[in-house]
């Protein structure tokens, strides 16, 4: 039975261990493929794109209440997850500067000749029979679209680091184990040795 929880300890050992080495390929590959990926895009961020000058472009378009990023990325190639979230902060108040601080749930579906815009479609300017959009609308679809990207690449960066770290914790725990078992099974070696030598010792006096 012993001999069966040894080999046990051994193999369970061994099977974490390959299981840790191959989660933290695997989460060095999806980490490597996200940057490659982002890479291929050719992101560069804008002057602008720094605390301070996005603080002060904000306030001059009449700007409030928002969050503004941390971190620059002004001129910065966008090749890592973290740059790319960046990056989307900094677009999104980009584009309420360009829909005057309003998001794409408030803004009206119709342009009119005022340029405030409206719900009502027979209040809209017409084309051909027919309202027109609001075409400050398709900006929020196009940043949306962007950033949601942009969002995604830092969500699998991340949890891609994440699979790096239970792959290294897993490697570590399958080493404990074998260091474990193979202490055990030393210990047990030795005090078998052990009761074996103190055995033999009175027998050979009694021949001696």
């Amino acid at each position: 039975m012993k001999k069966t929880l040894e080999i046990g300890g051994f193999i369970s050992g061994a099977i974490l261990i390959a299981f840790g080495v191959a989660v933290i390929a695997l989460g060095a590959s999806g980490r490597s493929t996200v940057n490659d990926s982002l890479k291929q895009e050719q992101i560069v961020g804008t002057p602008d794109m720094t605390p301070a000058l996005i603080k002060a472009e904000a306030t001059k378009a009449g700007l409030t209440n928002l969050k503004f990023p941390t971190q620059s990325v002004a001129g910065k190639a966008i090749t890592n997850g973290t740059d790319a979230r960046i990056f989307a902060q900094y677009m999104r108040i980009h584009t309420l500067e360009a829909t005057g601080g309003v998001p794409y749930a408030q803004m009206s579906r119709y342009a009119t000749a005022d340029g405030k815009g409206t719900n009502d479609a027979a209040k809209a300017l017409q084309s051909k029979g027919q309202p027109v959009g609001n075409a400050a609308r398709d900006i929020w679809v196009t940043e949306t679209a962007l950033t949601t990207a942009l969002n995604v690449s830092y969500m699998a960066s991340q949890l891609s680091l994440f699979s790096v770290v239970i792959g290294a914790a897993l490697l570590l725990t399958g080493i404990g184990f074998v260091v474990l078992d193979w202490s055990a099974l030393h210990r047990r070696r030795e005090k078998t040795a052990t009761e074996k030598s103190a055995v033999a010792s009175p027998r050979q006096a009694a021949i001696a």
